[in-house]
């Protein structure tokens, strides 16, 4: 537990701060930090998914297919959970509200911090491959599912209330095309397939993705900074509920799931880890794309980043009990 705390919590801390300062100093502004996230998303993120999974077997990809539906069923159903609480248990809130909580505090951000968590804690035990195809299923889940079925509840809801910005009915499948167009999406698709088929990789060419896959983390982390020292924090009853249903409903609903599914237990704990990390950034991008939910939105966001502190140790201790 202090090499967890000195290793993962402590340094996400650290750069986290020295971002948040700058932000406050002025030295990066908010514009900066989606430039920065920009080529996490873009570049670093989908470099460090591909090498890693290329360089795995089909024998090690087999062993993730529980991960895959647990992962599918656990966050997803707390997902549309969120959604369906924050658009029934809140008069105030539209059902573009409730979209865009479920896309906050329902998913977690485990583009820009998955790697920064995951590879300190369990690169020594498992592997960074097998770290890699964690962050990158659920990855998948987050960007190719839930990303898609998000914006379809919104544009939905905005469409109702007469509220799109060209007044037009969007196509159903333009999210789902539009998050697979992505790197962050398609780049360990593509490695998962160059895998099934057999390519061997040529570790030659390993060094150049390493390069770019390396700045993920840190940039990652100290963009988040700068995001939260652009926000204005306030406390509500909606911010409570969001951040109780990401930091602990999430985690124990896919430790409940991986325990029943039987899941590895090194697998089991980097799932449990992943679900507990804090909201996903992309939520709260599209929220103020589209002006909806912003200030509640982004508050769930700095208290569960608060409360994650504690909530990394606290449920790797809790998955090691029910694994023992």
């Amino acid at each position: 537990m202090l090499h967890i705390i000195l290793y993962a919590i402590v340094p996400i801390v650290v750069v986290m701060l020295a971002g948040f300062i700058s932000g406050k100093k002025g030295v990066f502004s908010g514009d900066d930090a989606k430039k920065f996230n920009k080529v996490v998303l873009e570049f670093a993120l989908p470099a460090a998914l591909f090498v890693s999974i290329v360089q795995s077997s089909r024998e090690e990809l087999a062993k993730y297919v529980n991960l895959t539906l647990v992962s599918i069923i656990g966050i997803m159903g707390c997902f549309m959970l969120v959604y369906f609480i924050f658009k029934y248990c809140f008069k105030k809130n539209t059902g573009a509200d409730a979209a865009v909580s479920a896309l906050i505090s329902g998913s977690p951000t485990i583009g820009f911090l998955g790697f920064a968590v995951l590879e300190p804690i369990f690169d020594s035990t498992v592997g960074l491959p097998s770290v890699a195809l964690v962050v990158a299923i659920v990855g998948i889940v987050v960007n190719a599912i839930g990303i898609p079925v998000g914006l379809s509840l919104m544009n939905a809801s905005l469409e109702k209330q007469g509220a799109l910005k060209n007044g037009k009915k969007e196509s159903a499948w333009k999210p789902v095309i539009h998050a697979l167009e992505q790197p962050v999406a398609w780049a360990p698709i593509l490695a998962v397939i160059w895998v099934l088929v057999g390519i061997p990789w040529p570790k030659e060419l390993s060094p150049s993705f390493d390069l770019i896959a390396k700045a993920n983390a840190s940039l990652a982390v100290f963009s988040a900074g700068i995001t939260l020292s652009a926000i204005k924090f306030s406390i509500n009853w909606q911010v409570i509920l969001g951040s109780i249903l990401k930091m602990f409903v999430m985690p124990a609903v896919v430790l409940a799931l991986g325990l029943l599914f039987h899941m590895d237990p090194d697998n089991l704990k980097m799932l449990v880890v992943a679900a507990a990390l804090p909201p996903a950034f992309s939520g709260i991008i599209i929220a103020d794309e589209n002006d909806t939910y912003v200030a509640t939105g982004t508050s769930s966001l700095t208290l569960s980043v608060i409360l994650f502190i504690g909530c990394c140790p606290l449920w790797l201790w809790i998955t090691d009990m029910f694994i023992h």
